[in-house]
């Protein structure tokens, strides 16, 4: 069902002067979207003879992200009793919505760790995957500056760690390479988040770092070695369990050597950094040897100094 099924078509009641939303609570469409409920949350029965009637908002006591992509709702506690239900967060006045929301977004994107732990041992039915207008999350704000600490108990309350935002595609490890923040890119992977999820332009985090990197002059030293950190650590992740059939060429110098390598998986070749490539594989390629899987022993001769 799309979002202008759930809409009246006559604009709603505007919110009274009290600091209360107005709503036409039992209007036929909104009745119908209201009904989509939590389990937990007991809905009352609409009849339609009440259409007309009108709630007052007690207080705003959940939230959660639409799974539609459509922004968030809100689980409201009505002050004339009726049992609370979910609503659109376009169907509330916006001052009632910030009163909430507000503490939590500044919390985020001010990476306030004790203000955000406040919040999550609240336990108040708030839904810590909520989304901005730009469908980003708490964790992508966090990651984005490099807060670990806050990083870590947004995953430990169980948020989502490859959640894209809705303007670029971008996870909070895209976040955290972009803005180079390599511990938290570091702290991100051994989490569990996915190194391999692409953003809008079908970078991956790996992808989106190379390319701030290439586009780093190398006077900015501090910024590209942390671009190098970023890099070791999703590369790592990225390559730890994979076998190479063999090396098929060479770029670079120094730390910035990389080998053109043929995986046995038979996926796309890639250029890898030396560093993640097992030295053996390495030296028999600098000493220009190659190995291949000997079926049998068929002949046997001796060389001409008799060895």
């Amino acid at each position: 069902m799309d979002d202008q099924s759930l809409c009246p078509k006559q604009p709603l009641p505007s919110p009274s002067r009290i600091p209360h939303l107005n709503l036409r609570r039992n209007f036929k469409c909104f009745t119908h979207y209201a009904l989509q409920t939590n389990k937990h949350h007991a809905q009352r029965t609409h009849k339609p003879e009440d259409n007309e009637s009108h709630g007052e908002v007690d207080a705003i006591i959940g939230s959660r992200a639409r799974s539609d992509a459509a922004g968030m709702e809100y689980l409201i506690k009505w002050k004339d009793g009726y049992s609370p239900t979910w609503v659109a967060s376009n169907f509330i006045a916006k001052h009632i919505v910030a009163d909430y929301e507000a503490p939590w977004w500044t919390a985020a994107k001010k990476a306030n760790e004790s203000a955000l732990k406040s919040l999550i041992d609240a336990a108040d039915g708030r839904d810590f995957d909520s989304v901005d207008g730009d469908g980003r999350t708490a964790l992508l704000f966090v990651a984005g500056l490099g807060s670990e600490p806050c990083v870590r108990m947004l995953a430990e309350a169980g948020v989502n760690l490859d959640h894209r935002d809705y303007c670029g595609g971008f996870t909070a490890l895209h976040m955290a390479a972009g803005y180079v923040k390599p511990g938290t890119v570091e702290l991100l992977v051994d989490l569990g988040a996915d190194p391999e999820v692409e953003d809008n332009k079908g970078r991956t985090p790996l992808g989106l770092a190379k390319g701030i990197l290439k586009a780093t002059p190398k006077v900015h030293f501090v910024r590209r070695v942390g671009l190098e950190r970023v890099i070791g650590a999703v590369e790592k992740v990225c390559f730890e369990y994979a076998e190479v059939e063999r090396l098929l060429g060479r770029r670079g110098m120094g730390e910035d050597l990389e080998y053109l390598v043929k995986w046995k998986d038979g996926e796309d070749n890639e250029w890898v950094n030396v560093g993640l490539i097992s030295a053996e594989l390495v030296a028999d390629f600098e000493a220009a040897l190659e190995y291949a899987v000997a079926e049998a022993v068929v002949e046997k001769r001796l060389r001409e100094w008799g060895r």
